[in-house]
């Protein structure tokens, strides 16, 4: 059956579904996106991306397309639309339609698009046998704390750690780890884990935020700092985050063996203390 998705003020089935040649998110890769796990039926952890979504309009000077409010209802209708269970809601916004020119358009209206996905976020089959990381060179722009819709680099990246055997890859400058390609990255020694502290080098990822909250609650420790690649490869454990795969263990970094080869025990306690957060959440009126 075909998704309902929604574009520009209107709900039509996929097929259907037309942006303009002259949106320049099409043109110059010019807008953001966000993606929001769905649980049980129910959009989970909405404040923070709301919080991140916001950042990245204000950093690019686009203006919202609609109030919150309306923005949270067009993605809530889709997920009852598509009896979305458990997956994704995906949404863009770019600066709007305009003749190519490279300066910022005046008078021009935001589009606005969002479609769902249906994926197994809470028992995903890697969970138990962990991902194996290939580590690959960071090829991006320097505004990366900004969820742009402009993605070359990280397609690039993906494409090799996939070439290479890995599930992931984690991108790296100057033997320093800066982050997954599409997640956060983590090592864990001497039961403290570590990430590198935010700035324009790396995306304000809302499971990151989570999950150091989480950490904190329970008396885990953190140490947000830069690691390289030789920290890694001697960690006891590794972990990456994101909205479609929460937590996932990393067994293996450029072929070698993280611990003992299985995702370790810091990586599973943050898994299940997080599952039971969004759980939770879904679970609320």
């Amino acid at each position: 059956m075909s998704r309902t998705v929604y574009v520009n003020g209107m709900f039509v089935p996929e097929e259907q579904a037309k942006i303009s040649v002259f949106d320049r998110g099409f043109i110059f890769g010019d807008g953001v996106y966000e993606v929001v796990p769905v649980i049980s039926g129910k959009l989970v952890d909405k404040q923070y991306f709301l919080e991140r979504l916001d950042r990245s309009l204000d950093e690019l000077s686009i203006a919202w397309p609609c109030t919150k409010q309306e923005y949270m209802e067009v993605m809530e209708q889709l997920v009852e639309s598509n009896h979305l269970t458990e997956g994704i809601v995906y949404s863009q916004v770019t600066r709007g339609i305009a003749d190519r020119d490279f300066p910022f358009p005046e008078n021009v209206s935001p589009s606005f698009v969002a479609f769902t996905s249906s994926m197994e976020l809470l028992d995903n089959p890697l969970v138990k046998s962990g991902i194996h990381v290939i580590t690959t060179p960071d090829l991006r722009w320097r505004r990366r704390d900004i969820k742009s819709v402009n993605l070359l680099g990280q397609v690039l990246a993906k494409q090799d750690a996939i070439t290479r055997g890995g599930h992931e890859g984690w991108m790296v400058e100057d033997r320093i780890v800066t982050e997954g390609v599409s997640s956060s990255a983590y090592i864990v020694k001497n039961a403290t884990i570590i990430t590198r502290p935010l700035s324009n080098v790396i995306l304000p990822g809302i499971r990151r935020r989570t999950l150091l909250e989480i950490a904190s609650n329970v008396g885990i420790d953190v140490e947000e700092r830069i690691f390289t690649i030789e920290e890694a490869l001697a960690a006891d454990e590794a972990f990456i985050s994101s909205a479609t795969t929460m937590t996932l263990g990393v067994v293996s970094i450029d072929g070698h063996q993280i611990g003992n080869g299985t995702p370790g025990p810091v990586t599973i306690r943050l898994r299940e203390l997080y599952k039971a957060r969004v759980l939770k959440e879904a679970s609320q009126p």
